[in-house]
């Protein structure tokens, strides 16, 4: 099949993306300027991000075999653009004293960007490796980019290297599994393994399509830090730099969800009742798992990792309940709640991006104490982001936790909804934990004072997402018919 320029135009925000990384590529190769490094990438983002927004009234159409422009790819285009914007401004402050070359992260934050979008886009088997890809080869970089830096924070070589070694496997299964599907059905499309042609499956029991689907499944699973694919996950996030670890705590997981929620709709993946059996599993060790490793951590970034392995299995109760026919709203539950999971745990590790450097990161909850009194805002917006992660009402993330407890009770999922409530119950003490070192009095190992001059735009931006965290906690409505109509398209 051959591109035309009308096949190039539903393409303009990745096109647009795709230029960005290549003209701040050639700026830094003539003059290297930090801040007009970062303008540039954060500018080119954002025109992205418009024109996704533009284009969402009308787009439906096939690009090749490989890309599918739809509204729904376009909304999570937008959430990426948008999420990757923030991003790159919570960075800058963060990289500003870096002792080496600090241009590049922006380079690598671009590039994993364009894998993402193209993963979110993605029907086809080739183009979901290719983003997947091009989205884990920059995060290698982003993980290890302070290597150089005499007063690194942390450990950034071992946590690339854990990523690196650990997301070669979780490949390595998925293109088996992709293998396995292709002998049987003869395209690398995502298509229908239950209601296949005689011919096409002779030979071939539904045990070698479910191994298929499960090794796809466990794949994925490590990408999203689902239980028990889940050790490598606190190691990375806590050895990482603050902004790549929000990076792929967000943008990461976002993309690799909506791959795995494409695949399974249109596979039938939930007709086999083993593999029903597996997600159930796979997402109760999740919640449970993640929630209570998190109570014995002290680490703030490692508290957030184990809380984003029980954050993926609340999503998975929501993709189990989609096979049943009673469960209308399971899609709109898995986007909603996405949507939400980036807002929360933007503003998380926006807030720690804020107060911590490249040579100083306080990511200990003492490093917190006092943050009340120090910066009353960005403890509030702090505290705003942690009591939405625990599902608290009159915010983003009860409306979120609400859309997938409906969806389950619609498709009778008691027990994935016992370890739902039950994960949350647990949730809501580690999180309350944090609210209580930020309201004790100051002491000598009191987070020290912000510099504002550098963090005008960070405090923007988490001014924006503590806002959507309120409307949309208190009126979800126009959102979620938007959703409503996108999710027609999976």
């Amino acid at each position: 099949m051959t591109m035309t320029l009308a096949d190039l135009i539903p393409l303009a925000p990745l096109l647009i993306v795709t230029i960005t990384a290549v003209v701040a590529m050639l700026f830094v190769g003539i003059h290297r300027n930090y801040a007009i490094t970062a303008m540039i990438s954060v500018g080119g983002l954002f025109v992205a991000a418009v024109v996704a927004v533009v284009m969402m009234g009308g787009v439906n159409q096939q690009i090749t075999p490989l890309l599918i422009i739809d509204q729904y790819s376009l909304f999570f285009t937008i959430v990426v653009c948008a999420a990757a914007m923030f991003v790159a401004i919570f960075s800058y402050s963060y990289f500003l004293n870096l002792d080496d070359d600090k241009e590049e992260f922006y380079l690598l934050l671009v590039v994993a960007t364009i894998g993402a979008i193209v993963m979110v886009s993605s029907n086809h088997f080739v183009s979901t490796i290719l983003g997947l890809e091009t989205l884990s080869m920059a995060l290698y970089g982003m993980v290890a980019y302070p290597l150089h830096s005499k007063e690194s924070a942390k450990y950034p070589l071992e946590a690339s290297v854990k990523y690196l070694v650990l997301s070669a496997v979780a490949s390595g299964l998925i293109l088996f599994g992709m293998a396995l599907i292709y002998a049987q059905t003869g395209t690398l499309a995502f298509t229908s393994v239950t209601n296949l042609l005689a011919p096409a499956t002779e030979g071939l029991s539904d045990n070698y399509t479910i191994i298929a689907l499960l090794l796809i499944s466990a794949g994925m699973a490590f990408k999203l830090s689902l239980a028990p694919f889940h050790i490598w996950t606190p190691d990375v996030y806590e050895g990482a730099p603050l902004p790549a670890t929000a990076f792929l705590a967000t943008i990461g997981k976002a993309g690799m969800f909506v791959v795995l929620l494409r695949f399974v709709e249109t596979s039938n993946a939930l007709e086999f009742g083993s593999v029903v059996t597996v997600f159930s599993l796979i997402a109760i060790i999740s919640i449970l798992a993640g929630n209570l490793l998190a109570l014995l951590q002290d680490n703030l970034k490692r508290i957030l990792a184990y809380s984003s392995i029980a954050h993926m299995g609340y999503l998975l109760i929501a993709i189990i309940a989609s096979y049943s026919a009673a469960g209308t709203i399971s899609i709109e539950a898995v986007t909603f709640y996405l949507l939400a999971y980036v807002i929360m745990s933007l503003g998380a590790f926006g807030v720690a991006s804020v107060v911590s450097s490249s040579e100083n990161e306080l990511d200990s909850i003492n490093d917190y104490q006092g943050l009340f009194w120090r910066s009353p805002w960005m403890a509030t917006v702090f505290t705003g982001m942690l009591l939405s992660l625990a599902g608290i009402p009159l915010t983003v993330g009860f409306i979120g936790k609400f859309y997938i407890f409906l969806a389950g009770v619609e498709s009778s999922l008691f027990a994935l909804l016992v370890a739902l409530v039950l994960g949350s119950g647990i949730g809501l003490y580690y999180y309350l934990r944090i609210i209580y070192r930020m309201l004790l009095p100051i002491d000598g190992v009191a987070i020290t004072s912000i510099d504002s001059t550098n963090t005008i735009g960070s405090y923007g931006v988490l001014s924006i997402l503590f806002l959507l965290l309120i409307v949309l906690g208190v009126y979800p409505a126009p959102v979620m018919t938007i959703i409503e109509a996108i999710s027609a398209y999976i």
